[in-house]
């Protein structure tokens, strides 16, 4: 029997014994247990992994129930495994002394990982601001590389794709937030880190943040020294002057010193008591709340007494 037909038999036979199930099964991820030592952070992820309240609320689930959603990961050219997406979880386990995790194993090229990694974090409600802003600023750039460089006359600020949609319309479609409000997150990504840390600790509003972010590295540098000499972080009507100076070229330190000294509109609204000067009027065991409480009653009463007064 010629050789052709001897393996045209064999292939027939392997049809009649592979089943559809099987054939399925061999095409289907597989979940590896691989040692924990093996798995290493995804390069310059913008999520931070810390060891908070949520993070020890992990910690003792993982030690009571494992973990249960397996992590995605890739293999690294120099061996080991890069994790796409379950940092928290790996860390999480590494506290909880677990020595392998369950993990899914993908070939994917760079772009395509930065894009599942991002995914697979932003519906987190906890993010911080500048979390949020390099995340989308890695998945814009991954996309935008996918998708082939824009034409020379395409000067959009975030290009377009083949089929004529802007890149960030893309991202908007699958994000929690806006395509206006992914390009103010992206701007933040052009403040100086210690301004950036003050985003994040709500010592400075996004919406004034937006602002800043377009004056000069060295101009923002110099606003953290008139901020530190004024004791005081700008408002958006600040921010926005600060941006009109330095636009024209006008903006210095005096300048900065000068509108960070003006009163703000919430600053000529706001009251504020101090508690030393308050707590010579009340007894010692008094809580701020116990204190709050009696200063209302005693304004309800002279408000009561100075109507009556005002109708006789």
């Amino acid at each position: 029997m010629p050789k052709s037909s001897v393996n045209a038999s064999l292939s027939s036979y392997d049809d009649i014994f592979s089943t559809e199930e099987s054939r399925q099964e061999e095409q289907r991820e597989q979940v590896q247990q691989i040692p924990i030592g093996e798995l290493f952070p995804f390069k310059n992820h913008p999520f931070k992994v810390l060891d908070d309240d949520s993070m020890s609320d992990t910690v003792e689930s993982v030690k009571q129930y494992g973990v249960l959603s397996p992590l995605i990961a890739r293999p690294r050219p120099k061996g080991g495994y890069e994790i796409i997406s379950g940092h928290r979880r790996q860390h999480a386990a590494e506290l909880a002394g677990l020595e392998t995790l369950p993990v899914i194993v993908r070939q994917m090229d760079d772009d395509a990982a930065i894009i599942l990694m991002v995914d697979s974090n932003l519906q987190r409600e906890e993010l911080l601001p500048s979390e949020r802003a390099f995340a989308y600023k890695m998945k814009l750039d991954a996309m935008k590389r996918q998708a082939g460089r824009p034409m020379k006359e395409n000067r959009d600020q975030v290009g377009h794709n083949f089929s004529g949609k802007r890149t960030v319309e893309l991202i908007a479609e699958n994000a929690p937030d806006s395509r206006n409000q992914i390009q103010r997150y992206i701007r933040l990504t052009e403040l100086i880190p210690e301004l950036l840390d003050m985003v994040d600790e709500r010592k400075i509003a996004f919406n004034p943040a937006v602002e800043l972010s377009y004056l000069k590295k060295e101009e923002q540098t110099l606003l953290l020294e008139a901020m530190d000499s004024e004791q005081a972080t700008p408002s958006l009507s600040q921010a926005q002057r600060l941006k009109k100076f330095s636009l024209q070229k006008m903006l210095s330190l005096d300048v900065m010193r000068a509108v960070m000294s003006e009163e703000k509109k919430t600053d000529l609204d706001r009251v504020t008591l101090k508690n030393e000067t308050l707590r010579k009027y009340f007894p010692k065991s008094y809580t701020p709340k116990q204190m709050e409480d009696t200063i209302i009653k005693l304004l309800e009463g002279w408000y009561k007494k100075r109507q009556l007064s005002q109708e006789r």
